[in-house]
């Protein structure tokens, strides 16, 4: 897994680099193929929010979150983008078990 990390009016600093890869690891635990992450951390006034596109193979997620506190914010867009993670693996998941296909043909 690839991951971008930049910020907006925000110094990205090796402890929050860490964290951040940290908790991306999570996601890529549950979908493998995760192929490349840009995350934007931006800092508006006393808004910190943090944004990231993930690539899978044929599809792009895309989530954001904003709370008060910057790690608050990379926590509610890891969170974010595991549910969005497991909803795609789902509709990729062949639900029709090889019985059933084999018994409606034969």
């Amino acid at each position: 897994m690839q991951l971008d990390l930049s910020g907006h009016h925000l110094e990205i600093t090796p402890a929050l680099r860490s964290y951040v890869s940290k908790k991306f690891e999570r996601i890529s635990r549950h979908f493998e193929p995760v192929l490349d992450v840009h995350c934007v951390l931006t800092v508006e006034k006393l808004r910190h929010k943090a944004e990231a596109t993930l690539m899978v193979r044929g599809n792009k997620i895309h989530a954001e979150a904003t709370e008060d506190d910057m790690y608050a914010s990379i926590d509610a867009l890891a969170d974010k983008l595991d549910r969005a993670v497991k909803k795609h693996k789902e509709k990729a998941a062949d639900h029709h078990p090889e019985e059933v296909l084999k018994a409606r043909s034969g």
